[in-house]
């Protein structure tokens, strides 16, 4: 029998988001909500550039367990002028010491806790159609108000 094809991953660009402070909605059935708004920032990589551009937010929930449930939506605006929607869906898994000082915006090691996400794109037919003709995985770094993300597109 024949086997399906073994994923791989190529990386294909940068996000850098500046972020705005967290707002706290308060605890939940879910835990706790908090909005935070998406600056801007920019885009840079083999396969992508251009910005951030400012009114996206991220709608976290910090679970009962202390982890996040990360749901970003926001607008990339491409080196060419194509709009592109972006929804990011993730995960921050960490002990609670490590999810206190990133809320409190210290720099921590990646490798100190798990951070990662599965962003979808929405975009024009055109030069950028491939992002919505693939799945992409990300992992994320939080630094003070500064999120990096590293996008990988899966073969």
């Amino acid at each position: 029998m024949t086997k399906p094809a073994q994923p791989g991953l190529t990386y294909v660009f940068t996000i850098e988001a500046e972020l705005g402070p967290p707002r706290f909605f308060g605890a939940g059935p879910m835990g706790e909500r908090l909005h935070i708004e998406i600056l801007g920032g920019r885009v840079s990589g083999p396969r992508l550039s251009g910005r951030i551009l400012p009114g996206g937010s991220d709608w976290p929930v910090i679970t009962p367990d202390g982890h996040s449930r990360i749901e970003a939506h926001y607008t990339v605006e491409a080196a060419d002028g194509t709009l592109i929607y972006v929804h990011n869906r993730g995960l921050r898994v960490s002990t609670p010491e490590i999810a206190e000082a990133l809320r409190r915006g210290e720099a921590v090691p990646p490798e100190e806790f798990y951070m990662r996400g599965a962003p979808v794109f929405d975009v024009a037919d055109g030069p950028h159609a491939w992002l919505r003709e693939r799945i992409f995985v990300c992992s994320l770094l939080l630094s003070g108000s500064t999120i990096a993300i590293d996008v990988y597109m899966v073969s």
